[in-house]
């Protein structure tokens, strides 16, 4: 493959022989819209760079019918970092918002990089402290706040100033963004509503846009 293509600036400060190592080992997959992505079986053996679309990844108990959405890769995101860690199988489940495309290397050329380039080991564990940052967000927040705050601290996480628009989550079903929060669709519909009377959200065509950022911000401040 040409990785050059692609145009991916995760790979603008890594030296030649990585560059030369995924356009000789690296093959890109391809997941169409609502389909299961990569499993845990193939994250075993690859690694993967999201070059566009969006992946949810989420944890579901099949006895109580609850599911968590861990988080949604996108372009420029890595995964599974986890394995290539600790090198065990790591259960989770994965789900495609829209037609997604990633680049598949072989672990072993990404464990090389690591142990063999600087630049790449800086890049990965930047990565890695993310990631874990995070999750320990994500477990606070579901331990310690209730579903409105983390609500709107959702809206204000993925508002894109220079767009003025929400990013990753502008299209999500509701019972998407109540996976994201820990609670249900029901609930997130009540919390638009009480947002939508205050002139804070409106919902066109199925989807949320942000008319009042400080009104927000207030919200959680009063809080």
């Amino acid at each position: 493959m040409e990785l050059q293509k692609y145009n991916l600036e995760l790979f603008s400060t890594v030296p030649k022989f990585i560059i030369e190592d995924i356009n000789r080992y690296g093959k890109i997959v391809r997941y169409y819209k609502n389909m299961p992505a990569m499993s845990s079986d193939d994250t075993m053996k690859y690694f993967y760079f999201i070059i566009e679309g969006r992946i949810k990844v989420y944890q579901f108990n099949f006895e109580t019918s609850k599911e968590q959405t861990l988080r949604i890769l996108s372009q420029g995101d890595m995964f599974d970092v986890i394995v290539v860690l600790d090198h065990q199988p790591h259960e989770i489940l994965t789900h495609t918002y829209e037609d997604t495309q990633a680049l598949q290397v072989p672990i072993d050329r990404v464990e090389e990089w690591i142990d063999t380039n600087q630049d790449f080991r800086k890049l990965f564990f930047r990565y890695v402290a993310g990631e874990m940052r995070g999750l320990e967000e994500l477990a606070t927040d579901l331990s310690l706040l209730d579903t409105s705050t983390r609500f709107i601290k959702l809206l204000l996480k993925h508002f894109d100033p220079n767009e003025t628009k929400l990013r990753l989550i502008h299209d999500l079903p509701h019972e998407e963004i109540a996976s994201l929060i820990g609670t249900v669709r029901h609930v997130v519909n009540r919390h638009i509503q009480e947002l939508k009377k205050d002139g804070s959200v409106e919902v066109e065509r199925r989807k949320i846009k942000l008319n009042d950022i400080k009104k927000l911000i207030d919200r959680l401040q009063l809080k």
